[in-house]
């Protein structure tokens, strides 16, 4: 499953760089349509703003995935970020039906706990990703230039 466009969460927005980033420990979570996102400047910041419609379980970590070999490429006046596909295989049931991805920091940044980077639609439609069934593999795959890029 490839990823759409991510949108990052304007109240953050100004604080995150490139250094912060990297050395972060950067989770992509699963969240249900029941979530409105708010991507105002007093709208969602946080974790603690999304995670009630949170979807896990059947092989995706509650809370979310830890995004593996992230790096940041330099482009013409600012860096993307990229890093390795998430994938899990489903077992002992279903990976429940979702809507949207989360990009997070997991521990405290900015002086906020859990900050959110950005989110992106499962699905261009938009409508939910079914479930993925037993023994299938859900794989949230990066886009070939980034995550998302700031100039």
């Amino acid at each position: 499953m490839a990823s759409g466009n991510v949108t990052l969460f304007s109240k953050n927005k100004d604080d995150i760089r490139i250094n912060d980033l990297v050395g972060a420990t950067i989770k992509l979570a699963l969240v249900s349509s029941s979530w409105t996102p708010d991507t105002s400047t007093t709208g969602n910041s946080v974790w603690a703003d999304v995670s009630a419609n949170e979807v896990s379980g059947n092989g995706w970590t509650a809370g979310g995935e830890t995004l593996a070999s992230v790096v940041a490429t330099a482009i013409s006046g600012g860096y993307k970020l990229a890093s390795a596909s998430p994938s899990k295989t489903a077992s002992g049931g279903n990976i429940p039906a979702f809507r949207y991805c989360v990009l997070r920091v997991s521990g405290t940044l900015w002086g906020m706990t859990d900050p959110l980077i950005g989110y992106f639609l499962g699905d261009s439609t938009p409508a939910d990703v079914p479930a993925t069934t037993t023994g299938n593999a859900l794989t949230i795959n990066c886009p070939a230039n980034g995550w998302f890029d700031i100039t």
